[in-house]
């Protein structure tokens, strides 16, 4: 009997029809059954004759399945068996929502340190490999690209592949080939020049699509999740223009052959704001399309560009959020949090570099006080680099250049201290932002937590007060965020004062002691 690990993938491969057009005219699907889940599962058509169907078992024990459709004559083996161990020590299962906290399907806590690389696998190959190899030695543990190439300020080169094969036009999508020149646009304000498309929007380009298949197991594999943006604006070949026919069954197909991975998370676009072929409508269509097609819940949401989206629907999971401020970014976390009781996951926080774009060049110092900024206000955030070269992290993957990342590592492992599953935002002196863990004593400034870190950002004291119980005993530690150390104080009580560095991003972490 065929073993895999819970939350691996079960891959079901049967030869079948070729003719007519094997992605729509035809179907597969199995039920799967074990004596704790039950599962219907639609496959997809991976060219050659050749349909799959991948299953995510959610438990471990035996699991029967019987596939069914009309993609052959006669089904070669329609029933099956197989069983389900338990996962490995590094696999803890897709990432979920508690509250406005995520976590690991296992109750393991997931701070999410994500990075952005949107055109990163329609790179090169060998520039494709450096990227793993990057992210194999970084702290990051998401990373979100596009299943759709680019067309924007220095990503104008013609990608490794498309996600569609050339049609002869009776595959074409009918609203597409309509669209008059004057609503070719990218996003407000930048035309796209003349061109013929010529895609055919219902043949998927299967070889892409299997690259995709390879690098999201290779994240998975080194514990990173696979944020997929599954459209954006800045493309000219059209896709950006799909119609709903168009638009669902690429939905269905995509949820089809990436479901099963337990690293893969949906956006279900970028600054969809600037999507300007779509409308409200069509964005609320197909978030209920992927939440009713999705047989695993994966977490979903969408991304903005100007106007953030209304994350109170009930499709989706998490607020997927750009800064609209150049300023004010991750102080924002409260608001979003007090107005959505949803995790909140600050995806573009600007970048760091010297683009002469304002989203792209703000210093490795100011991104990682963002990162602790949203951090003790209980939310997660996401890094891009963009330092003027021919390979641009935050579009084409590759080496990173900035000082950031080292910081952000030291960050994941502090936060892979705390208790529980998350960090909340708490009471404080003014000059500071708290984050907390357990249990707490007292009101205002007098409020004392089991576990807390007060962050001073840009604050640089010489020195500074804490007033604990006199009854209690505390372990206070002193973090510099920028210089990655921590400084232990000893333990304390009552009132202290405690001699600061004077300078900036520095932090005091306070907890019971012997906890």
């Amino acid at each position: 009997m065929q073993k895999i690990e819970r939350w691996g993938v079960l891959e079901l491969s049967r030869l079948g029809k070729t003719d007519g057009n094997p992605f729509k005219d035809y179907t597969i699907k199995a039920s799967f059954r074990s004596d704790r889940e039950e599962k219907s599962i639609t496959g997809f058509y991976d060219g050659d004759g050749v349909y799959k169907i991948r299953f995510m078992p959610s438990y471990e024990g035996v699991y029967t399945y019987h596939i069914s459709g009309n993609f052959a004559h006669s089904i070669e083996e329609p029933t099956g068996s197989f069983e389900v161990g338990p996962a490995d020590s590094e696999n803890h299962g897709p990432v979920v929502v508690e509250g406005t906290h995520l976590r690991y399907t296992d109750g393991t806590a997931y701070h999410s340190i994500g990075t952005t690389c949107y055109a990163w696998v329609f790179q090169p190959l060998n520039l494709q490999e450096r990227t793993l190899e990057t992210l194999r030695g970084s702290a990051f543990n998401k990373i979100r690209f596009c299943l759709f190439p680019k067309f924007y300020d220095y990503n104008k080169k013609e990608p490794l592949a498309m996600p569609f094969e050339r049609g002869n036009g009776e595959g074409l999508d009918s609203e597409l080939v309509k669209t008059n020149e004057k609503d070719r646009m990218l996003f407000p304000g930048q035309k796209i020049e003349p061109y013929d498309f010529g895609f055919d929007y219902t043949r998927p380009n299967v070889e892409l699509f299997r690259l995709f298949d390879k690098r999201i197991a290779q994240l998975r594999e080194m514990g990173i999740e696979a944020d997929l943006i599954l459209m954006h604006p800045y493309d000219k070949w059209g896709m950006n223009q799909m119609g709903r026919e168009a638009c669902e069954q690429y939905l269905n197909y995509v949820v089809s052959r990436y479901g099963a991975y337990r690293n893969v998370w949906w956006s279900l676009a970028n600054e969809y704001d600037f999507v300007l072929a779509k409308k409200p409508e069509d964005w609320e269509h197909y978030g209920e399309l992927i939440f009713s097609i999705d047989p695993y819940g994966h977490m979903l949401s969408v991304h903005n560009g100007l106007k953030t989206y209304d994350f109170s629907r009930p499709w989706i999971t998490h607020c997927s959020l750009q800064r609209t401020d150049f300023y004010l970014t991750t102080e924002s976390s409260d608001r979003y949090l007090e107005q959505y009781h949803k995790p909140v996951v600050w995806d573009e926080i600007c970048y760091e570099g010297n683009l002469e774009m304002g989203w792209g060049n703000i210093t490795a110092q100011e991104m990682v006080r963002r990162f602790w900024e949203g951090a003790m206000r209980g939310a997660y955030c996401g890094h891009g680099e963009t330092y003027l070269d021919e390979v641009i992290w935050w579009s084409h993957g590759g080496t990173l250049k900035g000082e950031s990342p080292e910081r952000l590592k030291f960050l994941s492992q502090i936060l892979g201290e705390v208790p529980g599953i998350g960090l909340n935002k708490g009471e404080g002196a003014f000059d500071e932002v708290v984050g907390y863990a357990g249990g707490h004593s007292g009101e205002g400034m007098e409020t004392c937590y089991d576990y807390s870190i007060h962050y001073l950002g840009v604050c640089q004291p010489a020195k500074r007060r804490v007033i604990l119980p006199e009854d209690t005993k505390y372990q206070v530690d002193l973090i510099d965020t920028w210089n990655m150390t921590v400084t232990p104080l000893g333990e304390m009580s009552g009132f202290n004062i405690i001699q600061m560095p004077g300078r900036q991003y520095m932090a005091i972490r306070i907890c019971k002691a012997g906890e």
